[in-house]
């Protein structure tokens, strides 16, 4: 091989390098932001966005680049150079997206960055013919997402052993607190409200532990126990989530709870579960699997809740807790509860929308049923602000901006629009797509789309996906995705609702 031969393999390799470490990268954090769920990952890829990461113009100029070696030879370094730049630019942006770094994606992010360097070496030893490197080059890169998803895969079986040693060790541990009174709560929305106005209310009382914020799967669960729980906590309140069944079931097995929460069941993650019968007998493990002293605290305003309330068996329903009087404002909601029993109190909550009223009714009713009474619940209520849950405010003044981008589901987003009406003059709403809805995803966008016809003078959806089927019904929809454009489009607009994970 001639020493110029060599400079430029060199500089090929140094480029290629460069671009697929930023694939491994991307990809790693895919799998991490999907929770290495293979059936999140597959349904990722049915959208738009996910799609457009196989099929773009940039892959299929690598294919037809095959066809022709000496074209390969002269242009691949071109687009090497073009990517490798990009990357840079990403990075220098604080654009670029990489994994949490966790003891996993260290150890997935050095096997990639092992095989990247052995594939390197391994070529400069057996190829000869300078030509044939721009190909296997290619054909590497083309494979890259491929690999890495081998690679996790492959490492899936090691991550299941550690996984099942810490739920055992966990479930050991929970063992230990017999007095423990274990709190479980599940639903498709308003687990993470839920858990934080339960978690306010009754610190009053008793000393509590709980999930933190984002983690509701069972390995964090039983890290929460592991490294959390001392003898000194009386409660503990664990959020628990679930893309398929016998995932709750696992939970409770580690936890067993005394008392489970059911917030409300939709369409969210049929996608993973495949029908919505799954969704809803995944949520209710968590009814099946409490003790026959345990107590189920339900949210009867839900459909597909109230369909199976009268099955439950041998297990205790919390007492019935409805709300008179409700007055919404803008920052607050006033409501009256006034009990069978004879306990009543005046209730006002510093939460933004009606939607948060059932999450609270559920938290107030948990209080009661641990013996707290409603004066005492009301007092602590007061605390209870957009910190714990709900839309907040981004920017008071006009345009004034409404931030409701921790998460999305159906009823969140029709909940979110509904509490719109309550502000005067002309009303935009950013949003992109629901995910993982499976079959119920263009029914569910098209109700979307009738509220928002019915509430706001524009749409501007940032997804591809189902963007038709919200015009349909939404005339006043746009479509687009460049930040400095929808930025430009909120001039003259009074309020702003930023919906979902924008």
């Amino acid at each position: 091989m001639s020493r110029e031969g060599s400079i430029i393999l060199i500089i090929i390799s140094i480029l290629w390098f460069v671009r697929t470490s930023k694939v491994i990268l991307f990809y790693l954090y895919l799998w991490q932001i999907k929770e290495y769920h293979i059936k999140r990952l597959l349904s990722h890829f049915r959208t738009a966005k996910g799609a457009s990461l196989v099929f773009n113009f940039l892959n299929i100029i690598k294919i037809f680049l095959l066809s022709s070696l000496m074209l390969l030879f002269y242009l691949l370094p071109v687009i090497y150079l073009s990517e490798s730049l990009k990357a840079f630019l990403d990075f220098y942006k604080k654009r670029l997206k990489i994994p949490i770094i966790t003891k996993k994606t260290a150890i997935l992010i050095a096997l990639a960055f092992s095989l990247e360097i052995l594939f390197v070496i391994i070529l400069f030893l057996i190829i000869d013919f300078i030509v044939w490197f721009p190909v296997y080059f290619l054909i590497a890169d083309l494979l890259t997402p491929l690999i890495v998803s081998l690679i996790v895969l492959i490492f899936q079986p090691l991550t299941y052993l550690v996984r099942r040693k810490f739920i055992l060790k966990a479930q050991k541990k929970r063992e230990e607190f017999p007095n423990l009174l274990v709190i479980g709560i599940t639903g498709s929305y308003g687990k993470s409200s839920t858990k934080e106005f339960l978690y306010e209310i009754l610190s009053e009382k008793y000393k509590v532990l709980k999930t933190q914020r984002n983690i509701n799967a069972e390995i964090g669960i039983a890290q929460t126990i592991l490294k959390e729980l001392k003898p000194e906590h009386q409660v503990l309140i664990a959020e628990i989530g679930a893309y398929e069944r016998g995932k709750i079931k696992e939970v409770c097995k580690m936890i067993k709870p005394k008392i489970g929460i059911l917030t409300g069941i939709n369409e969210q993650h049929m996608a993973t579960f495949g029908s919505q019968e799954n969704i809803i007998k995944a949520k209710f493990e968590l009814i099946d699997s409490l003790p026959q002293n345990g107590t189920a605290i339900l949210n009867g305003e839900n459909s597909y809740i109230k369909e199976r309330i009268i099955r439950i068996k041998n297990i205790k329903t919390g007492v019935d807790i409805w709300a008179e009087d409700i007055k919404v404002e803008k920052e607050f909601i006033l409501f009256k509860i006034d009990n069978k029993d004879g306990d009543s109190a005046d209730f006002r909550i510093n939460l933004m929308g009606k939607q948060n009223l059932e999450n609270v009714l559920l938290a107030v009713c948990c209080a009661k049923e641990l013996g707290m009474n409603l004066n005492e619940i009301s007092a602590v209520c007061w605390k209870i602000n957009s910190a714990q849950g709900g839309i907040k405010f981004l920017r008071r003044e006009k345009p004034i901006v409404l931030d409701a981008s921790y998460s999305a589901n159906s009823n969140g987003v029709i909940a979110d629009l509904e509490y719109l009406k309550l502000y005067q003059g002309k009303k935009l709403i950013v949003m992109p797509s629901l995910i993982e809805l499976g079959k119920a995803s263009k029914e569910v966008h098209q109700k979307i789309g009738r509220k928002i016809a019915e509430v706001c003078s524009l749409a501007i959806i940032t997804t591809k996906d189902y963007f038709k089927e919200i015009k349909e019904q939404a005339p006043n929809a746009l479509f687009i995705e460049n930040p400095e454009e929808i930025a430009k489009k909120t001039k003259g607009f009074d309020v702003v609702l930023l919906e979902g994970r924008v």
